[in-house]
C-alpha cells in the first residue's frame, strides 16, 4: 500500500475509544464459544494484549510496523504485520481455526469495506463471528451535528488517513449481510442513545 500513513502509536496505551467500547465489546465475547480470535487492525495491541490476560486465545494484525513494535513488547508471538490490501493472512496465522474476528474503529477508514468484510470471510471457520466498531450515524446525531456546525470537525477531509466511510446501523448491517453474515446482536457506545459515539455489530457467518 504505497500510500499508507502510520497511525502514529507512540505506546501501549488504549485508544480514547476504548473507555466506552470496552464493556460493551467484552459482553458480546465468552471464551469457551471465540476460542481463537484474530483482531484485524489492532493497533498497538492494546485489546489484544488485554484479551490474553484474561485468558482468550487472540492474535492481531495491522499495518503499522511502529504499532505491531509496540504490541510486541508483551506479547511477541502473537502479533504480525499485515497489508489489508493483501488476500492472505500472514503465514504464521494461516491454518488457524478463527473463530472470531474482531475489527475496532477500522471500517470507516477502508476505502473498500466489501473487499474487506470479504477477506474477514475468507479466514473464519464455519460459523464464524465477525464484531466491527465503527462510529455511530443516524438520523438525529447527523441532525445535531448538522444544527451546530460540527460536520467539518466531525469528518475532518485534512485528517490524513481519516474517516472516509461514514456508517448507520442499516448500512453496516447491510454490508454484512450482503456478503452471508447474519447480525446477531448491535450495541450503541458511548452518550445517550440514538447520539452514541460508536456503535459495535456482532455478525455469524451463515
Amino acid at each position: 500500500m504505497a500510500d499508507y500513513q502510520d497511525y502514529g502509536y507512540n505506546n501501549a496505551e488504549a485508544s480514547h475509544a476504548f473507555a466506552y467500547l470496552h464493556t460493551p465489546l467484552l459482553s458480546l465475547l465468552d471464551k469457551n464459544k471465540n476460542t481463537c480470535l484474530l483482531d484485524v487492525g489492532c493497533g498497538n495491541g492494546h485489546l489484544v494484549n488485554y484479551l490474553l490476560s484474561l485468558g482468550y486465545n487472540a492474535y492481531g494484525t495491522d499495518a503499522s510496523e511502529k504499532g505491531i513494535a509496540i504490541a510486541r513488547q508483551t506479547n511477541a508471538e502473537r502479533f504480525f504485520v499485515q497489508d489489508l490490501s493483501s488476500d492472505e493472512l500472514p503465514a504464521q496465522l494461516q491454518g488457524l481455526h478463527i473463530d472470531t474476528i474482531t475489527a475496532v474503529e477500522v471500517i470507516e477508514h477502508l476505502y473498500n469495506p466489501e473487499a474487506f468484510v470479504n477477506f474477514c470471510k475468507n479466514n473464519l471457520a464455519p460459523g464464524g463471528e465477525l464484531i466491527i466498531s465503527t462510529p455511530y450515524h443516524g438520523y438525529w446525531k447527523n441532525l445535531m451535528l448538522a444544527l451546530f456546525n460540527k460536520w467539518d470537525s466531525h469528518a475532518n477531509p485534512l485528517w490524513l488517513g481519516g474517516h472516509i466511510k461514514l456508517w448507520s446501523a442499516a448500512t453496516l448491517s447491510r454490508l454484512l449481510t450482503d456478503a452471508g453474515f447474519k447480525v446477531i446482536a448491535f450495541k450503541g457506545c458511548g452518550r445517550i442513545p440514538y447520539f452514541w459515539k460508536s456503535m459495535i455489530i456482532k455478525a455469524q457467518l451463515v
